[in-house]
C-alpha cells in the first residue's frame, strides 16, 4: 500500500472515530466543518484524497489536530519524543523559548504530576479507565516505563506519551535519582 493510500484509509477511520467519540452526525460534522456530506462520506469511505483545508476544518470542526486525523502507526501505544524532536514553537533571540514536549487528545479531567524516583525503585500503576493517556517529560535521570509488559526508556530530555487502560510500571535502574513531570488525562465518565 502506497503512503497516499495509507493517509487515505487513515483519514477515513479516523474522521469516523472522532465523529463518533463526538456523538456527531454527518450532517453535524458537515455542519460544523463547512465540508459537504457528501466529501464527507467520500472520505470516510476512502473514496477521496481532500486537500489539506479540508483536512484542517474536519479536525478544527471535531476539535483535534491534523496529525491525529492522518496518524496511520496503529497500535502504538507508547511514543518516545527524544529531547531534539520536541518542536520549537517560539523563540527569541536573547533566549526565550517554548517547546512542544508531547501532547495528547484529550477530552476529560487532566492531572499533572510531579515525580522522582530512586535508584532501583519502581512504582505499580493498575490500568486506567479505557482512553486514559499519560504524557512524561524526564527532567534528570532515564525512566524505564513498562506498558503491558513492554519496556521503554526514556533518558533526561525526552517525553512520552501511552494509553494508560492497561498495567504499567515508573522504574528507576540507574544510579542516580529520575525525576519527570507527568500528565494524566482521563476521559470524562459519561
Amino acid at each position: 500500500m502506497s503512503d497516499l493510500e495509507l493517509l487515505t484509509q487513515s483519514l477515513a477511520r479516523n474522521v469516523k472515530h472522532w465523529r463518533a467519540v463526538r456523538g456527531f452526525t454527518l450532517d453535524v460534522l458537515a455542519a460544523r466543518s463547512a465540508v459537504s456530506r457528501g466529501m464527507l462520506i467520500q472520505i470516510e469511505q476512502a473514496r477521496t484524497n481532500p486537500s489539506i483545508g479540508t483536512v484542517v476544518k474536519i479536525g478544527d470542526a471535531l476539535g483535534i489536530s491534523v496529525t491525529t486525523l492522518l496518524d496511520y502507526e496503529r497500535g502504538a501505544k507508547v511514543r518516545i519524543v527524544p529531547a531534539d524532536q520536541a518542536v520549537r514553537l517560539w523563540h527569541t533571540d536573547a533566549g526565550s523559548y517554548n517547546r512542544l514536549l508531547a501532547g495528547a487528545e484529550a477530552p476529560g479531567p487532566l492531572e499533572m504530576w510531579d515525580w522522582r524516583l530512586m535508584p532501583g525503585e519502581n512504582s505499580l500503576s493498575e490500568p486506567h479507565p479505557v482512553g486514559t493517556v499519560e504524557l512524561v517529560h524526564v527532567t534528570a535521570g532515564e525512566l524505564t516505563l513498562t506498558v503491558d509488559g513492554e519496556e521503554h526508556r526514556v533518558p533526561t530530555g525526552a517525553s512520552a506519551s501511552f494509553e494508560a487502560n492497561v498495567p504499567h510500571v515508573y522504574g528507576n535502574r540507574g544510579e542516580v535519582p529520575m525525576a519527570m513531570v507527568m500528565a494524566v488525562s482521563v476521559p470524562p465518565v459519561h
